[in-house]
């Protein structure tokens, strides 16, 4: 590539894929509650409060809303967007910003190629799989409001805390796969 050139988008997705798997299978959980989604959610919001992100926060566990929360600035669009997003994840099993990123490396968009109608699905960053050992994807934690890649990297480092903090299926409370 000549010095001051743009890079190839195919490119920088083909090079982006490896990443987004690899924290897909690092960020697994032993187990997953409700309690699990209220402290999971609660870091979330945690987090945006401190970056002032102007966010909405959703998880589920199958198609049960254990958790949704909107912080100041955030609007009803970034609710229709979680739910976009959430339907890519519960199709592909995968994170929305891995399967939009898959379609790019293919050089194409996922509202190109997916025949999926757009209006009800999103392959843009912010919703990730709940993944538990030995019970595989369970749900979904996802948010909206900042630009995809925000969207996503805030989703992966409340992920990571949640689990070195020793939360994933620490929790008392039934209801846990």
């Amino acid at each position: 590539m000549e010095p001051g050139a743009a890079p190839d988008p195919r490119e920088a997705a083909s090079a982006l894929i490896p990443e987004l798997e690899a924290q897909e299978r690092r960020l697994v959980l032993r187990a997953f509650t409700h309690d699990d989604a209220w402290h999971l959610g609660s870091l979330l919001v945690e987090l945006a409060r401190m970056r002032h992100a102007p966010v909405a926060v959703d998880i589920r566990r199958g198609p049960q809303q254990l958790f949704h929360f909107a912080l100041d600035r955030a609007t009803a669009d970034n609710d229709a967007w979680i739910d976009r997003k959430r339907r890519v994840v519960e199709r592909y099993a995968e994170s929305s910003y891995l399967v939009g990123t898959r379609f790019r490396a293919k050089g194409t968009t996922f509202e190109e190629s997916s025949r999926l109608d757009p209006d009800r699905y999103a392959a843009h960053g912010g919703s990730f799989p709940i993944t538990v050992e030995g019970a595989g994807v369970v749900g979904t934690v996802t948010v909206s409001g900042l630009p995809q890649a925000e969207d996503h990297a805030l989703v992966v480092e409340a992920l990571e805390r949640f689990i070195a903090a020793g939360r994933a299926g620490a929790a008392t409370n039934g209801g846990g796969l």
